[in-house]
């Protein structure tokens, strides 16, 4: 199909190279040999009269141009992905959707299992695959290659819809066996102890709890950076170490861990966990059906606390 002298498929294309960074990857990705995502870009740059993209060791550099069309392509490839999709009607027991969510361990543990559950009694065909933050959990959401966001409210963009799922506190953590927890501990000592800290993605960013703490002017003697919030509690036994952790998973780690749950020494303030999603999305029926089952299990697991 054509539009003014351009193939649209060469959009396809367009957005596989500008979201893989790689003429092999970008292939593999829409099912292209490598000859044939050549020609494409081949034809690319001959419509735009632009190299589009450059050589750069193994990878490919967008052209100013090719960043400015990078969003357009996306949005026009989702609103027609999307208009074909709501013209089927949505049966959770037949469909094969695959649904993909960014969201850390611990949403993963203490919420999103509950909701894994209610998928597989409810629609057995469909998959979800259990996205890792990356660097820029935003533009994946923008650019409609992840359907939810799983994140703390206050640092989600305005950019897209999202509703609250549950509140959440935090605790501090050790090992059973520290004596120093058995006692309430002072602001001073909570500082001097040896901390685990949690931090995501190739610039290590802090989780929730560093942050909170940075806002109060409050630093820790950091002496483990861990890549996620499972792997706190088996560095804690056996050793003086502690943690500020998310009290609901500190629970659920000490229920077969041999762990002290302590108060903070300074009060921090609940935060919301929410989900956010495209707004290319808000009426598509399979992504409603996801929300709906989402905001009914937030609200069992509130009822719960």
């Amino acid at each position: 199909m054509r539009f003014k002298g351009l193939d649209l498929n060469l959009l396809v294309a367009l957005d596989a190279l500008m979201s893989e960074g790689s003429l092999t990857a970008a292939a593999r990705k829409i099912h292209l040999s490598q000859p044939a995502m050549s020609a494409a870009l081949g034809r690319l740059r001959a419509y735009f009269n632009d190299e589009l993209f450059i050589m750069k060791g193994r990878g490919l550099l967008p052209t100013p141009l090719a960043r400015d069309l990078a969003a357009p392509t996306r949005e026009a490839l989702l609103h027609i992905h999307l208009s074909i999709a709501s013209r089927k009607t949505f049966d959770p027991a037949k469909s094969e959707r695959c649904f993909r969510v960014v969201l850390s361990d611990f949403a993963t543990l203490v919420f999103f299992r509950s909701v894994l559950a209610r998928v597989a009694r409810e629609a057995p065909g469909i998959r979800v695959d259990l996205i890792q933050f990356d660097d820029q959990p935003d533009e994946l959401l923008r650019r409609g290659e992840v359907d939810f966001l799983i994140f703390p409210e206050m640092y989600m963009s305005t950019d897209n819809p999202s509703e609250r799922l549950f509140d959440e506190r935090l605790v501090c953590v050790g090992c059973q066996s520290n004596e120093r927890l058995s006692k309430e501990l002072s602001i001073e000592q909570f500082s001097e102890m040896r901390h685990v800290v949690v931090r995501f993605g190739r610039s290590n960013k802090p989780a929730i709890d560093e942050g909170l703490l940075m806002e109060c002017g409050q630093k820790r003697r950091i002496d483990i950076v861990a890549s996620s919030f499972s792997i706190i509690p088996p560095l804690l036994l056996g050793t003086d170490r502690i943690a500020t952790m998310h009290s609901r998973l500190a629970m659920h780690f000490a229920s077969f861990m041999s762990l002290r749950i302590v108060e903070l020494p300074l009060p921090l303030p609940e935060f919301t966990e929410a989900v956010q999603w495209p707004e290319l999305q808000d009426s598509d029926p399979a992504s409603i059906w996801m929300r709906q089952i989402m905001f009914e299990e937030a609200e069992r697991m509130r009822s719960l606390s």
